[in-house]
């Protein structure tokens, strides 16, 4: 579940994109005009913006000129209007925003847009892995809302290690895989015949994987 704010000063437009997007589980905050849109900016910090170009009071483009100026676009800001120009979405582009839908949206740019952005929003958040605890759980709620990564090591003192999204895919799968074999070799004391099984590799081939990882291999006897 993603926290998203709508800024829209059409009342219909807000309750259909509220409507849309609780159905996707998300939690909506709503914003009228651009003085609600700076509260709830502060008081919700959204992990998405949809945000529409003309409004009565302060158009969106200079919004997001503004957030982007104070330091505040730290999410992803997704432009709307039926009346814009190229020329405007090029502009908020360039401030910042990383896309535009024309009005009327239809439901699946609108959700295709959300998923970009809130993809985005992942990769700039770090997962953290814990030693200590007794399950291994990743969620998309929790990494939307501190990114952690809980996984049951028993390695003794409650070290962290982090992974960053943003790496290279191969350098994040290396040190993802070497925290899955390490917690069950500790869960499994270090049998590399149950390894085997629960990891549903041939023993031979689950030795040569864990020395390519540089897994300690007596790290998981000593836990045990």
């Amino acid at each position: 579940m993603a926290n998203i704010l709508v800024v829209d000063d059409e009342l219909g437009i807000r309750d259909l994109l509220s409507e849309i997007l609780n159905d996707e589980g998300h939690q909506i905050e709503l914003a009228e005009n651009a003085a609600q849109a700076r509260a709830a900016r502060t008081r919700a910090r959204p992990d998405l913006v949809l945000l529409d170009i003309w409004m009565p009071d302060t158009d969106g483009v200079t919004l997001l000129k503004e957030w982007s100026s104070n330091g505040q676009l730290t999410m992803p800001v997704i432009m709307m209007s039926g009346h814009a120009t190229i020329d405007t979405a090029v502009e908020a582009t360039k401030i910042g925003a990383m896309a535009f839908l024309e009005k009327p949206i239809t439901l699946q740019k609108l959700l295709k847009a959300v998923e970009q952005g809130l993809a985005r929003t992942l990769a700039r958040k770090p997962i953290a892995v814990s030693a200590g605890v007794r399950t291994a759980e990743l969620t998309l709620e929790a990494v939307m809302t501190g990114g952690t990564l809980a996984v049951a090591m028993d390695l003794g003192p409650q070290a962290t290690q982090s992974f960053f999204l943003e790496k290279p895919l191969r350098d994040a799968r290396d040190e993802f895989e070497k925290a899955y074999f390490e917690f069950h070799l500790a869960k499994e004391g270090g049998s590399m015949t149950r390894v085997a099984e629960k990891t549903g590799l041939e023993r031979t081939h689950l030795y040569r994987k864990l020395k390519q990882l540089g897994v300690d291999l007596s790290r998981g006897k000593r836990s045990a």
